[in-house]
This record gives C-alpha cells, structure tokens and sequence, in this order.
C-alpha cells in the first residue's frame, strides 16, 4: 500500500469518528504537524504507530494496514479506459487517491459503469438476437451477480475457514473414509435427511446433472458423472442442506445485495464446502507440499479433476499451513474468464478479455498438455503459470463437449516449490514472455498482440508508416522528418 493511501485511509477514519488533528495527533503521541504529513502522504508510518493509530481510532489493524480496497484501482483504470471518457483517461495517482479517501464513492462509480456496461450489452444483445425485454433484463442480472460473487470471494481471499470447520466436521460425524467416499456421502444425506440418491439416465435428465427433489427426499445425479464428480455432487447437496445457515450468514454481506448475488453466493460456497470435503484441508497441504503441487498426481490422490485441483490450491490459507499463493484463471476458446481469482500481483480485466500472450491461451493449441510460462507484467512482477485444457462432456454421442482451458500462476520467487519449474532458468527475466492485462491498459505499445489502442497514450496514425499492428506507433528511420 502507497503512504498516500495508507494516508488518506487514516484522514478518513478520523473524519468518521469526528476527530481533529490535534486530537489524534494527542492521543498516539505525535504532534498535528506530523500527523499532516503522515495524511498527506509525506511520512512514513512505522509499525508502531500504526498499531497506535488503530488503537486510537478503536480499529481493527487490518482496516488500516490491509490494502483491502487496492483492487478497485485497477477496475477504475480500467473503467476509465472506455472511450465514453474521451481520449484522456484519468491518471492512475487520482484514482489511488480516490480509493484512499473514499472507496465507498469509488466502489458507487464502479457499479454505475457496470449497470451502463450491463445495459450496452444488452442493447447488442437485443439488436443481434431480438430478445425480449424480460430475457435481456434476466441475463444482465446475472450477469452482474456473477460479478458480485467474485468480488465477494476475492476480498475474502477465497479463504472461509466457517466452511473449512464444517467439511471436517462432517468427515468426523458420518466417519467418512476415502475409499468408500461416495457411499459415506450416500449415506449421511440418507441418515440425516431422508434424502435417497439415485443415478439416472441422459434420457431422464436431459442436460441436467444434478437434480433434488425436496418433496420426494430424492437427489438424481446423471449417469455421465464419473466417480468424483458424484461424490462432488453429493457433497454440495450436503453443503446446502447441512449448512444452510452458516451459508445464509456469510452471504449476508453488502457486496452480495441481490437476491440473485446471494443465491449465486451459496452455491459458490456450497461449491467450496464440497471441495473441502473431497480434499479435506490438512492432507491436502501435505499432499501439495509432498508432490511439489503436482496437479495431475493430486488429481489421482484425491480422485477430482484438474480444476478442481486447482481451485482448490487457492484456498490453502490457513494460518500456520498456507501454500503457494496463486491465481486462477478458466477461459474458453473465444478467450471470455468464466472465473477468476488472484491471490498474486495480477488483477483480472473486468469489463474486456485478458491478455493473449498468457499460455491460458495457448493450451487450446494443444489440448490435454500442461503448458508452464515464465512471464513478466508491463511493471515488472515476474509469474510462474501452468495451463491446461479441461472438457466438459454432458452425454453421449451427439452431446457437444465444452472445451475451456484453466490456469493457475505465483509469484516467480515461490516457483521453486513447483515440480513445474523443474529445469527452468528463473533468475533469467530475460526470457520471460512479457504479458499484460489488457489490451487497454498495457504500457506496452510495441506489442504485435495488441489489438486496442492503450489508454496510457494517445492513438496516433499516419498512414504513410505503418507498425507491427494497426494500434502501435511506427519507428521512423534515422533522418527522417
């Protein structure tokens, strides 16, 4: 966090609270002059006066120490980005200041530039397919509950330790095993609930996978489910009904203010419950920390797939046995995030498509083969990632198998404990494929990827000269005018 931030965040809880400078600058032993230059940005504060400063102010220290809000700058500057601004985006120094002082005003900002995204989409949406204004409506609501969601588990850090106790809690109540998974999770929604699962044909079900019926106390899973997917299923359904309102508590947040947001909330946790069940926390760890967060193996071990592996490496947050902090990332071949998390340097685009240079990408080319990439950001954090493709089969023959591509990626000084960096020259930055975000709001203008002018710099033509690609500047040869 910059000292101008961390600044205006203490200036702010102090307004909050009706203090003057005098006043605070009294209690934690410093004189107001200081305090003046701390607010503004000009001093920097140490550990020790931070620990006063929120005892002063009755404040937990992670309001005044975390940088809670720093993902809303790059939003902005993304947002900001649109040519409905003109051609002189706001520089990045006024919007962090806008976050410190006010993120609650930033955070308004942020949801009017959705709901006017959400409503430009669904005007193109109209033209193209001629919805109805009732469908339009339906799919711009999800659309930004969706969004809801993720920033909901992205301030969590995609760590919810409610939930993590209740997976264990389970494990010891119905005296799972690992072997016999799928008949324990059976069972304990049979014993505790009435509830019979049953496995149906495709011609029963159609595309569905999992259905409950509460009247019947019956759960239908699809026959296409393999092993794993059942016990996933099973699990989540355990998730809803065990836990109902441990789910209700936490997805009664203010991010989540749809009735949309917060049904979308449960399922995601009751996703997560599942997920922690499946690989109950403390194995898991030591299974990652063992293979060297070998993704494929850990599949094996535990009997889930390769995203679900890998959602699941995000969440190793415990204190005392955190893992390799990660992003992810789940793309499809026209390169839309269906789902993203970041619990590194990167923060995901939120309003345009990421980057094609990351090797998320270039797993469609060879489908099925993991794919490691050292790269480097336009402000020089350096990444480890690894990708792959996942399909998704919904039936027989004529079913069409969705195919999308997920990757994970850490800080490169954390990728030494990844058996994927076997071999590879991390110190030689060098050689680092040099990504960005976004199109918009990458420095890099000599980029043969780009496909958007960036925001950073004016576009200028002359169509006697031309570039790499349309929207990067041409180099004149020596002596030229």
């Amino acid at each position: 966090m910059s000292q101008r931030t961390l600044g205006s965040r203490i200036r702010r809880h102090r307004l909050e609270r009706g203090l003057t400078q005098a006043g605070l600058a009294e209690r934690v032993g410093v004189s107001a002059s200081y305090l003046n230059l701390i607010e503004h940005g000009r001093r920097r504060v140490t550990g020790e006066l931070l620990v006063r400063l929120a005892t002063a102010l009755d404040l937990d220290l992670r309001a005044l120490g975390a940088d809670g809000d720093a993902e809303l700058v790059p939003d902005l500057v993304e947002a900001f980005g649109d040519p409905l601004f003109g051609d002189r985006p706001l520089p990045r120094p006024e919007l962090e200041a806008l976050v410190g002082e006010a993120p609650d005003v930033a955070r308004a900002v942020l949801r009017l530039y959705r709901a006017y995204d959400a409503a430009r989409q669904s005007v193109e949406t109209l033209s193209a397919r001629e919805l109805d204004r009732t469908e339009a409506a339906t799919v711009d609501r999800v659309r930004l509950s969706s969004e809801q969601v993720s920033d909901f588990i992205q301030r969590q850090m995609n760590w919810f330790p409610v939930v993590e106790e209740a997976a264990e809690r389970l494990w010891r109540d119905a005296r799972l095993d690992r072997e016999g998974l799928y008949g324990g999770l059976a069972t304990a929604l049979d014993r505790e609930f009435g509830v019979r699962v049953r496995i149906a044909t495709v011609e029963e079900l159609g595309g569905i996978l999992r259905r409950f019926d509460p009247a019947r106390r019956e759960l239908v899973l699809s026959e296409t489910l393999r092993r794993g997917s059942r016990n996933f299923q099973c699990a989540t359904q355990l998730g809803l009904l065990r836990e109902r309102a441990a789910l209700e508590a936490l997805t009664d947040d203010p991010m989540l203010d749809t009735d949309e947001a917060r049904a979308l909330g449960r399922l995601a946790l009751a996703s997560y419950f599942a997920a922690a069940v499946l690989m109950p926390y403390a194995d898991f760890h030591r299974g990652a920390e063992e293979t060297r967060y070998d993704v494929e193996l850990l599949g094996h071990r535990f009997r889930v797939g390769w995203e679900q592996v890998c959602h699941r490496l995000t969440t190793l947050r415990r204190p005392g046995a955190t893992g390799v902090a990660f992003h992810f990332v789940r793309v499809d071949v026209a390169g839309n995030i269906s789902k993203k998390f970041s619990a590194t340097a990167v923060r995901f685009p939120r309003f345009s498509g990421l980057c094609p240079l990351w090797n998320v990408h270039g797993a469609f080319l060879q489908p099925g083969r993991v794919r490691v990439q050292l790269s480097r950001l336009p402000d020089g954090s350096a990444l480890f990632s690894v990708a792959r493709t996942v399909q998704r089969h919904a039936g027989g023959w004529r079913a069409p198998a969705v195919l999308q591509a997920v990757g994970i990626g850490c800080d490169v000084a954390e990728a030494p404990r990844l058996v994927y960096a076997e071999g590879m020259d991390l110190a030689n930055l060098s050689a680092a494929v040099p990504i960005g975000i976004s199109c918009r709001v990458c420095e890099r203008l000599e980029c043969g990827a780009r496909a958007f002018p960036s925001l950073h710099h004016p576009l200028q033509l002359d169509e006697n000269v031309r570039g790499i690609s349309f929207f990067t500047p041409a180099a004149r040869p020596p002596g030229a005018a």
